[in-house]
């Protein structure tokens, strides 16, 4: 059986307003913006040696968010087998999400990223999604 987590696709890390956050993570720590979305309220972060970004959100709690190959069929599998659904599957701009907890109450974003990814301009703002 292959594993159903794949790897951390981020971090989210609540911040007041996105502006703060970044005068913190990208100024003051020195972590390069990948991508801003304003509209959803989150920024991407890079970390220098890893694929994980940081996801600053003003909206999210502090969790891991893992990448799934289906967040609708990850997230039947976990509370098939003792975990507990607190958020069913929904959109996001570049997939689907559910927010799920294992049998011990530790949060699990499950995310897939069957639309895509952000493309941006040369701010870092999202311009739209690039299907992968």
């Amino acid at each position: 059986m292959t594993g159903l987590l794949r790897k951390v696709d981020a971090v989210t890390i609540r911040v007041p307003d996105l502006d703060t956050g970044l005068e913190f993570y990208r100024d003051q720590l020195g972590h390069e913006l990948l991508w801003r979305n304003d509209d959803i309220g989150q920024a991407g972060l890079r970390l220098p040696d890893a694929d994980t970004e940081i996801v600053l959100t003003t909206a999210l709690d502090y969790a891991p968010t893992w990448l799934v190959n289906s967040a609708d069929d990850a997230a039947e599998q976990l509370t098939t087998r003792g975990g507990r659904l607190i958020k069913a599957p929904f959109d996001i701009p570049v997939g689907r999400c559910a927010i799920a907890e294992d049998p011990f109450g530790n949060p699990l974003v499950l995310l897939d990223l069957s639309k895509g990814l952000y493309v941006t301009d040369a701010q870092g703002s999202v311009t739209g999604v690039e299907p992968s």
